[in-house]
């Protein structure tokens, strides 16, 4: 006899493609009837015009078909009332009602996510594709990772992994971050119309990356990477004073210049008692024929470890992203290999375990 229980059993295993929790956890599941060896199931989505919908029909259809003594069924996919959708959002926030102010859960003292600040001295070393390379080297690793593209004047992370038009589903005034390459990201540029320029002064930039940890929904992740705007401005303090243990990774290119302000955002971690994982030096040679040529010359980035008291990472040679037709490098390439070696790296240093087991 085919009873509720089991249909319910069976629908627990499916997860919300965005959000990874059992549609059943998450109320998803608004109805079932039974007639016989016949079921009804409405399964409701968060929105109108859900851009998984068929993935989730198709999800709920192959578990209904393995309930012992289910010769048929209906389904039906609805939309959430305002009710279901807070419910939804109370799963999501673990529990707590909205109207209780709660620290983000990755800002909590127990918080086993580790965060990691690229940081750079100058604009035009990298910063950001050394950022969304070694994110993607994680994933492929294994590791929950995430992006906060901090840096709000000039955000081009999203640029970067070839998203588009994409847009981060909303949920009330709950956010789930865009994934791409096994990464989710959330950037200004989600919110600023026709790439127009953004015009705020220090405080309304700290809200906004406030609201970056308490607004989105980011789920387990193991790692959060920040692209940090260049230099020691208001955004790099307010991560420090916001992530106390946040970590940071100096990006530079081998010229003079370049080090020489990179030194000082090193300095200013270790002022304000950031660890410094290492320096990459980005765009440190091009290979041809097996020959390299050092463009904008050679030592810049051991110089730099030398002087942050620290190590030289990675050297990563200059390249033409192909992956995509994004500015992602796919994992044959010199600059993938390289980026892969630095994911080992960081990895080790950060301690932390991937969801492979690693």
């Amino acid at each position: 006899m085919v009873t509720r229980e089991a249909i319910l059993d069976a629908l627990r295993p499916v997860q919300d493609p965005e959000v990874h929790k059992s549609i059943v956890e998450l109320g998803m599941v608004r109805n079932v009837e039974i007639t016989g060896d016949h079921a009804n199931v409405e399964v409701v989505l968060t929105i109108s015009g859900c851009p998984l919908r068929n993935k989730i029909d198709s999800d709920v259809r192959e578990a209904l078909g393995t309930v012992a003594g289910l010769k048929s069924f209906d389904l039906k996919l609805g939309t959430m009332t305002d009710e279901e959708r807070s419910k939804f959002r109370s799963v999501l926030r673990g529990g707590v009602p909205e109207d209780q102010a709660v620290t983000p859960a990755l800002l909590a003292p127990d918080t086993q996510t580790q965060f990691v600040a690229v940081a750079s001295g100058k604009g035009g070393v990298g910063k950001s594709t050394v950022t969304a390379n070694l994110a993607v080297a994680l994933a492929r690793q294994g590791y929950r990772v995430g992006i906060i593209d901090a840096d709000i004047y000039g955000f081009s992370i999203p640029g970067i992994f070839g998203i588009g038009d994409k847009k981060p589903t909303v949920i009330d005034n709950l956010l789930l971050p865009v994934v791409a390459h096994g990464v989710k990201i959330i950037s200004m540029h989600f919110f600023v119309p026709d790439n127009r320029p953004v015009i705020w002064r220090g405080p309304m930039l700290g809200k906004m990356l406030r609201n970056f940890f308490a607004e989105v929904h980011w789920g387990d992740i193991d790692v959060l990477l920040l692209d940090m705007p260049p230099g020691t401005g208001d955004m790099a303090l307010d991560i420090h004073q916001l992530l106390p243990k946040s970590k940071e990774l100096i990006v530079t290119t081998p010229q003079q210049n370049a080090t020489e302000v990179a030194a000082r955002v090193g300095t200013m971690a270790l002022q304000t008692q950031h660890q410094i994982l290492g320096v990459v030096e980005n765009m440190s040679f091009f290979e041809h024929k097996g020959e390299k040529h050092y463009i904008f010359g050679k030592g810049g980035g051991e110089r730099l470890a030398l002087e942050l008291k620290t190590e030289l990472l990675s050297q990563i040679p200059l390249g033409v992203a192909q992956e995509s037709g994004d500015g992602i490098y796919a994992p044959e390439t010199p600059q993938g290999l390289a980026y892969a070696h630095l994911a080992k790296t960081v990895g080790r240093q950060l301690e932390i375990g991937a969801t492979t087991g690693k």
